[in-house]
């Protein structure tokens, strides 16, 4: 990601980007926070995080914090993508903002993590409640 891709738009902050199966334009808003953790802005044509390695870099440390933390699942980096999603459902937001922020073009897609939230579906169950004469039940 390039500075040039990083921007603030009044008070919030958004990624721009290619979405590269599509190849359509998006922009992912992101925390005050994250924006951040980027540090001081540069050259617009500079990398934000200059000397990262190639993306797959991650795995072999992430391998090693899985096998640290005693976790004995197999677990890939879109497992991070999978949690994200299903955080984000479990939180409230909706299914539609989340098939966006995930880059995903129909939001049937989206909707394989929604199986993952029944104690959501629970807690919707008994979210209404009537008044009802104890003759009636």
């Amino acid at each position: 990601m390039k500075w040039s891709e990083l921007s603030k738009e009044g008070d919030r902050y958004r990624i721009l980007f290619t979405q590269k199966k599509t190849k359509g334009v998006q922009y992912l808003p992101i925390s005050e926070q994250a924006y951040l953790i980027c540090g001081e802005p540069g050259d617009p044509d500079r990398l934000v995080f200059e000397g990262l390695q190639k993306p797959s870099w991650i795995n072999k440390p992430m391998k090693k914090w899985i096998e640290d933390a005693g976790i004995k699942k197999h677990i890939t980096f879109h497992c991070f993508r999978h949690s994200f999603a299903t955080n984000q459902l479990a939180e409230g937001t909706d299914i539609y903002t989340i098939s966006k922020m995930l880059g995903h073009t129909s939001v049937r897609t989206t909707q394989i993590y929604t199986k993952v939230v029944d104690p959501m579906k629970e807690h919707a169950a008994d979210a209404i409640k009537l008044e009802l004469q104890s003759d009636l039940i």
